[in-house]
């Protein structure tokens, strides 16, 4: 008969890079439950709102995470403007759609390089991390700032891109996607990647669906649901098609992600060649008054932003739901009839960010 024992899984574990705690309840080495603990971190950043008015917060916004920061931005900008009605300029929406596509790449060679050093793959973690250097490069040299960018405002964007800019940007994502394409290939195929992940952490489609999980989680298992095909920002003009895997399991997540770097390669260039000249912002004259719903495509997956104004130019609310919250349901899911061993490689095959959910 199988011994039944809980063992705490959380921010100390060595491999763990992301402070999320479990419980985890074995039978033997086999989980047969986990017992997630949300809340280790609280950083009040939503009741900052009361504090700060409404055009400063987009700089305490993207404070809520460094990876997905301009993205944070975004969405409380966009959510502002619905209330006040603002029509943000065209150049201005492709300058955000750029910026974001770029966030889309950063996050996603970082968590690369995180399961790369989790799987003991120390030369896949120095190359990863070396090719996001060139993005965060490319974004000191577009908005000042590597990992706070601080460019979305209400109303528009701060910073223009010249010529000279967007040409970089195009040498430097050319540069870059001719080196990840051989590491993509090699790390697909590597028997030790395949042997660990494929059919680990199975999530079926209804499974997912009903749990709620959302981003590259979600598309792995089947289900074709991408918020940018809403068509926010400068997605409307650009070919945004959802990328899906049906296998369902750890390696699918592993292989959407990889797919959609090579996917905003092609975003951005597609950008670049649309984009339109004119202003880069407008003018914002009174105070908002009302509450709008903004859901944007985080790398991680589905963001919500909830504003609520009073007519002030204090808010009432901010409210943000972000992805890994939804995917930590899914993620107990999962995890049910793997081995002890396995849950930080399962873990981080849907790539937590607990900065942005305990806020």
């Amino acid at each position: 008969m199988a011994k039944r024992s809980i063992v705490p899984f959380g921010p100390q574990h060595p491999v763990l890079p992301e402070p999320v705690h479990l419980d985890l309840v074995l039978e033997d080495e086999t989980v047969v439950g986990a017992i997630p603990s949300i809340g280790y971190i609280h950083r009040g950043l939503e009741k900052l709102v009361e504090k700060r008015d409404f055009k400063q917060y987009p700089y305490v916004a993207e404070r809520i995470c460094g990876i997905c920061s301009c993205g944070h931005g975004l969405g409380y900008c966009m959510a502002v403007e619905e209330i006040m009605n603002i029509q943000v300029p065209e150049r201005a929406n492709y300058l955000r759609t750029i910026w974001v596509e770029m966030s889309r790449i950063h996050s996603h060679l970082l968590w690369l390089g995180l399961l790369a050093d989790a799987m003991g793959f120390e030369s896949l973690f120095m190359e990863s991390w070396r090719l996001r250097e060139k993005i965060l490069d490319m974004f000191d040299e577009t908005t000042g700032g590597r990992i706070i960018h601080s460019v979305n405002l209400v109303g528009g964007v701060q910073r223009d891109m010249d010529s000279t800019m967007l040409n970089d940007i195009l040498h430097a994502i050319k540069d870059i996607e001719s080196q990840l394409k051989p590491i993509i290939s090699t790390f697909l195929q590597d028997y030790t990647v395949q042997s660990r992940l494929k059919g680990a952490g199975v999530l079926s489609r209804e499974d997912a669906i009903s749990l709620g999980a959302v981003g590259p989680m979600l598309r792995a298992s089947g289900e074709p649901y991408d918020v940018r095909m809403l068509g926010y920002g400068a997605y409307k003009d650009l070919s945004v098609e959802p990328i899906i895997s049906t296998d369902c399991d750890s390696y699918a997540r592993c292989e959407v992600r990889l797919k959609e770097l090579l996917q905003s390669f092609d975003l951005i260039r597609e950008a670049i060649g649309k984009i339109p000249d004119g202003p880069i912002s407008v003018p914002v004259k009174g105070n908002p008054a009302g509450e709008y719903f903004v859901r944007i495509e985080q790398p991680r997956g589905e963001a919500i932003y909830y504003v609520k104004a009073n007519g002030t130019k204090y808010l009432d609310r901010f409210r943000l739901r972000t992805p890994t919250t939804s995917n930590i349901p899914p993620m107990v899911e999962m995890l049910k009839g793997c081995q002890l061993a396995d849950v930080p490689i399962l873990i981080l095959t849907i790539d937590p960010c607990v900065s942005c959910t305990e806020r």
